[in-house]
């Protein structure tokens, strides 16, 4: 039997998140700085570039894939394990390749870039195994990073991106309330969290009927649990005056939104009331500073100077925002536009950004626990747009 090393299996329609001229006009931005780079052939390999160029959101399990963009192709290339799904649910042309023979992957990456070009990876991703198999297959002449420039690129949204993200932040709204109403004493964390997914996932189901549907999450912490911002889900069981947090995390064809708020089952006492509202101010504080002009790192300083005030800033846990778009919490990241102190991007009209300030007190020291408010925002020609609906602070969320 003739076994190939690559083939091309294209069959069905393809179903993409956006219109082809979305892609159309993201490769085209691609293109002329690949050109300006003397980059000759991108191979991206990261879950986020693919995607955000393609619009296909790979499954590895241990597998490479890849998007290979020259000045006129780009191909996705994927493995024989998910036959034609990969071409149906990418722009461009797609190429499988088959596990016959070790590296194959990188055979047919080279039909499509040829040898001896000028390579643009991410060296933010390429394992050091794989950049040796590329250096060995390709043979480039010279390799350029190009995983900064994809990154400048995705942090400016296009109106069909921000269109998306509003609808992904009205369904982590819907999960909100779906958290809200399961709360009360004697329930577990679980129980809570998976009323919130359930209700994101029948949500998103309703307004993109023809997306794939996976990776939407809730977590949904309670007393101790607080202290962390990315702690797991347990099984512990909600007492009356605990402090939660609400998470709820759609995603929708690889675009990641939030909502996160504190809350309190039934009641608060006035220690951990106090830290609540100033966190509520910081909160406020933080999104009235979101504007064209600012840096994240001036917005940073002055939320900074607000907790020194209030003799808090010990009990800060991480940066107050990030961007939002092509990220999950297991891949991509546009480490560029976060609120950080050594971030000096300067905000512009369409970049989506959080803000989301956290305080942690410890066990034992009154209030404690992880206090956190989290809005999504566009970033506007004058200022901003809220498109996070689910209300904050104590007014609304002390459970009764």
């Amino acid at each position: 039997m003739d076994r190939p090393e690559f083939y091309r299996f294209h069959q069905g329609d393809k179903t993409l998140p956006f219109e082809p001229k979305e892609y159309e006009n993201r490769l085209t931005r691609l293109r002329a700085d690949m050109q300006i780079s003397g980059v000759d052939a991108c191979v991206f390999t990261s879950m986020h570039n693919v995607a955000y160029y393609t619009g296909f959101l790979y499954c590895a399990f241990g597998r490479p894939y890849a998007l290979v963009v020259t000045q006129t192709d780009d191909v996705t290339i994927s493995a024989g394990i998910d036959a034609a799904q990969p071409w149906r649910r990418s722009h461009g042309d797609n190429i499988t390749y088959t596990d016959w023979q070790r590296n194959n992957f990188w055979r047919a990456v080279l039909s499509v870039t040829g040898a001896g070009k000028t390579i643009g990876y991410e060296a933010d991703h390429l394992t050091l195994t794989q950049s040796n198999l590329m250096d060995s297959f390709l043979s480039p002449n010279a390799i350029v990073d190009v995983a900064p420039i994809t990154m400048r690129q995705r942090m400016h949204k296009s109106v069909a991106e921000i269109a998306l993200i509003r609808s992904c932040a009205q369904v982590a709204d819907v999960g909100g309330y779906a958290v809200r109403d399961a709360i009360k004493a004697g329930t577990r964390e679980i129980d809570v969290a998976m009323a919130g997914r359930n209700a994101m996932e029948l949500e998103i189901a309703k307004r993109f009927p023809d997306a794939e549907y996976r990776d939407t999450w809730v977590w949904f912490q309670s007393g101790i649990n607080t202290d962390g911002a990315h702690n797991p889900v347990t099984g512990r069981t909600l007492q009356r005056g605990d402090i939660l947090s609400l998470n709820t995390f759609p995603m929708i064809s690889a675009y990641y939104t939030a909502l996160e708020r504190t809350l309190f089952v039934e009641t608060v006492d006035s220690a951990s009331l106090k830290i609540w509202e100033a966190n509520v101010a910081a909160h406020e504080l933080g999104m009235s500073l979101l504007k064209p002009g600012a840096s994240c790192a001036e917005v940073t300083e002055q939320i900074n100077t607000f907790f020194e005030e209030h003799d808090l800033l010990q009990y800060r846990s991480f940066g107050y925002g990030h961007s939002f778009g092509v990220l999950s919490h297991y891949y991509g990241r546009e480490a560029g536009l976060e609120l950080r102190e050594d971030i000096d991007t300067v905000l512009e009209p369409g970049m989506v950004i959080s803000m989301e300030p956290m305080l942690t007190v410890p066990e034992g020291a009154p209030g404690s626990g992880g206090y956190r408010e989290h809005d999504i925002l566009v970033i506007t020609e004058d200022g901003n747009e809220n498109i996070t609906g689910y209300p904050y602070g104590p007014e609304f969320n002390v459970i009764t």
